[in-house]
């Protein structure tokens, strides 16, 4: 996989409430995901999402996460909402992800078997490959899968999702060395509903796995 040296990006998704969204940027999180797939717990609609967006200071990402959307509702969602990347997480194909205009990343759903290298080589336009665990249906189900499953050598910069929380995610950075981590359910006390605390400690415990791997190079 391609390994990244210096600083892990976090970001935080699911959020739908404006204190979430300010206790993110507060713990530090890189970018926030606003999720548009209406079937999930964790879905926003075009006024809560435009009032969440105007909470983000400059230098904050805003993810849409979108399954299979119709592009002509996606491109509404963009009219109404500064969505600076976009997040597929559906049976989307490159053309598809591409016809927007936008910076996107693909999500994987992994399971043995699976050829991620093939995979990432259907989406060369994508910025990243966001790596997460097969569940039935679409969207996160909270669950871990096995990062051995992960190449050593991937040509898409890696976002590992799947299941994080405080108690796992350090490890994940140090087994792993993802270019991004991705969070929801492992920040929450409840659907769609986050936790302040839960977000500084998934914070800590990410720059502290980073600064062990600098007191300790990889070799």
């Amino acid at each position: 996989m391609t390994v990244v040296s210096g600083r892990t990006r976090i970001k935080m998704c699911g959020l739908t409430r404006p204190q979430d969204v300010l206790a993110a940027v507060e713990a530090g999180a890189d970018a926030i995901g606003l999720v548009f797939y209406p079937p999930s717990p964790r879905h926003v609609d075009l006024a809560q999402a435009a009032a969440l967006a105007r909470l983000v200071p400059p230098f904050v990402t805003i993810v849409g996460l979108f399954v299979n959307a119709d592009p002509a509702q996606l491109r509404a969602t963009l009219a109404a909402v500064p969505i600076h990347l976009l997040q597929f997480h559906g049976d989307e194909d490159e053309a598809y992800c591409r016809q927007f205009d936008r910076p996107f990343i693909k999500a994987a759903r992994v399971k043995p078997g699976m050829d991620l290298l093939q995979y990432a080589q259907v989406f060369p336009s994508a910025q990243a490959i966001l790596l997460d665990a097969f569940v039935e249906g679409y969207g996160g189900g909270g669950k871990v899968f096995d990062w051995a499953l992960i190449p050593e050598r991937l040509d898409k910069p890696v976002i590992l999702s799947g299941g994080l929380d405080v108690a796992n995610v350090a490890d994940a950075v140090r087994r792993v060395r993802p270019a991004a981590v991705d969070v929801s359910s492992g920040i929450e006390s409840g659907k769609g509903i986050k936790d302040a605390e839960k977000m500084q400690a998934f914070v800590a415990a990410v720059r502290g796995a980073e600064a062990e791997m600098k007191e300790t190079p990889a070799g």
